[in-house]
């Protein structure tokens, strides 16, 4: 079964903001890399999302949320979804470093 891919925009945002970071801090080479790496790699969830594990914060929050690990060693990004029907609903794009996601962060997503 294919999915729909649906990126909300507070994952546009944590795109947008990560590609602005690396550039600064690496070169717009690298962050054109890594951007286009990750949408690639967001787009693979079309096909069996379902392999993707359990993210972190859905114990707390009472909702089904899975994550998508792109990059390796320091530098992992968790790609935050969610399975509704035949869609996937990508919600956020973050560091693994970063604080987990808050009910507030939910909002009306359930």
């Amino acid at each position: 079964m294919s999915y729909r891919v649906v990126i909300q925009p507070p994952a546009f945002v944590d795109l947008d903001e990560t590609l602005n970071y690396l550039s600064k801090r690496y070169s717009p080479a690298t962050a054109a890399t890594w951007y286009e790496g990750c949408l690639t790699a967001i787009e693979s969830l079309s096909e069996n999302p379902e392999r993707c594990s359990r993210a972190r914060e859905s114990d707390k929050l009472g909702v089904d949320i899975r994550q998508l690990l792109y990059r390796r060693h320091r530098s992992v990004y968790r790609v935050l979804f969610m399975l509704r029907e035949n869609s996937v609903r990508v919600l956020y794009v973050r560091h693994s470093a970063r604080d987990d996601m808050t009910p507030r962060d939910l909002g009306d997503k359930p």
